[in-house]
């Protein structure tokens, strides 16, 4: 039996979300640069979302660039820019075939305009689309996400359109870049290391978490259904105790 054959039809996370990690050390680790790496590492995001359509995953969240590589070397961040509009231009009429939406979260602003242009005509493109939603994290930190929800806030209760006494959970989820989109039920990160990294912080609350060693560039859906094969056998009891959600 397969690992994919070992799964719960019925207990299949609604939305993953990936920190995509590792793909400057597996460049090292084959004698090339870093941009290899992020090159190959593309080849990962094609099995992985083939995988969560096979599953049946109905939302898969990348960690595609922080707010904080904006500090990375100036060439890197460049080349970074230019093979995200090479991949959407090569990638979305493969992503309509196989029923793929697109969306973004993240500073939509501080992005090129060459990026940004791609970025809307894809996500037109694919509007329409009723399989997988694929979820770019690009220019993106919770820190920058919550930042700027609670000055939205701030700016509407200034306006008289918010009293104070009604913000609740619910409403500050309405002011999240996350608006309409489920909580990740299953967080993965790549490579072995062990960290958030300013990553849907506010989303995760109640996330599983699932490291591994694996560096993005070698990461495939098999890996993704071990994660998910993982998670299935844990107890989830969002702050009860076992007996109760027996």
């Amino acid at each position: 039996m397969t690992l994919k054959e070992k799964l719960n039809a019925s207990k299949i996370p609604e939305h993953v979300a990936i920190i995509m990690d590792g793909n400057g050390r597996w460049a090292a680790q084959h004698g090339n640069e870093r941009f290899f790496g992020h090159e190959q590492g593309v080849e990962s995001v094609r099995s992985v979302l083939e995988g969560a359509s096979d599953i049946g995953i109905k939302y898969l969240t990348l960690y595609a660039f922080s707010t904080e590589n904006w500090s990375r070397p100036k060439s890197e961040v460049d080349a970074l820019m230019g093979l995200l509009v090479h991949a959407i231009n090569n990638e979305t009429e493969s992503l309509k075939e196989k029923n793929v939406r697109l969306s973004m979260i993240g500073d939509f602003d501080s992005l090129p305009a060459e990026v940004q242009e791609k970025l809307n005509w894809s996500i037109k493109e694919l509007q329409d689309c009723t399989g997988v939603n694929l979820v770019l994290a690009l220019s993106y930190s919770s820190k920058w996400e919550i930042t700027e929800a609670v000055r939205k806030i701030a700016l509407d209760v200034k306006d008289g359109k918010l009293q104070p006494e009604s913000i609740n959970k619910e409403l500050i989820d309405n002011y999240l870049a996350t608006k309409g989109i489920p909580d990740p039920e299953l967080l993965i990160r790549t490579s072995g290391e062990t960290r958030i990294s300013n990553f849907l912080l506010w989303q995760i609350a109640y996330a599983e978490f699932y490291f591994t060693p694996v560096l993005w560039p070698d990461f495939t859906k098999e890996n993704l259904f071990e994660a998910v094969y993982d998670f299935q056998n844990r107890e989830r009891r969002f702050g009860k105790t076992s007996q109760q959600i027996l």
